[in-house]
């Protein structure tokens, strides 16, 4: 059962707390009884929603990639890179996303990025095949991780290097 199927607000209130907690000392830095206090839950609570860390980290991953497919597709881009670029400024214009591609953290956040509900939230948002929707995710968390300079450089990185492949692989 996906973070999905279960949310409530007790849910949103746990994954609320952990983005704020992870946004101020970082993803490994958080421990889920100091969730627990900023959720105003027991532990109980919280580990009868999330298992493990790696659970709760996961359901936040979802959440947040899901939150940012629906920004970006709002602004209806018109090109593969207008959309990726735009995923870009979103995740990070989050503190409670970009905290999670600074150095030390990026290693956890590409291994989640790579989970089937994160590509079919924000990939799928983005193009419609799901090879390249996991590709464009892929890319995308790199840019996050290692960024490609400013804007225009990235701009042009992705045009490069990404929109025609996008173009050549979406039915």
């Amino acid at each position: 059962m996906s973070w999905v199927d279960r949310r409530t607000p007790a849910v949103e209130r746990i994954l609320d707390a952990a983005g704020g907690l992870i946004a101020e000392r970082g993803v490994d830095a958080v421990a889920m009884g100091e969730i627990a206090r900023a959720a105003g839950c027991s532990r109980a609570t919280l580990y009868r929603y999330f298992p493990d860390r790696l659970a709760l980290q996961r359901a936040f991953v979802q959440r947040e990639a899901v939150r940012v497919g629906a920004l970006v597709a709002a602004e209806a881009p018109a090109t593969v890179t207008e959309a990726a670029l735009a995923a870009l400024r979103h995740v990070r214009a989050a503190p409670t996303l970009a905290a999670w591609f600074r150095e030390g953290d990026a290693g956890r956040s590409a291994g989640l990025a790579h989970d089937s509900e994160v590509v079919e939230a924000l990939g799928l948002s983005l193009v419609a095949d799901r090879e390249a929707a996991a590709w464009l995710v892929r890319v995308i968390v790199s840019l996050l991780t290692v960024p490609g300079g400013d804007e225009a450089a990235e701009r042009r990185l992705v045009d490069r290097f990404v929109a025609p492949v996008i173009a050549l692989t979406t039915p």
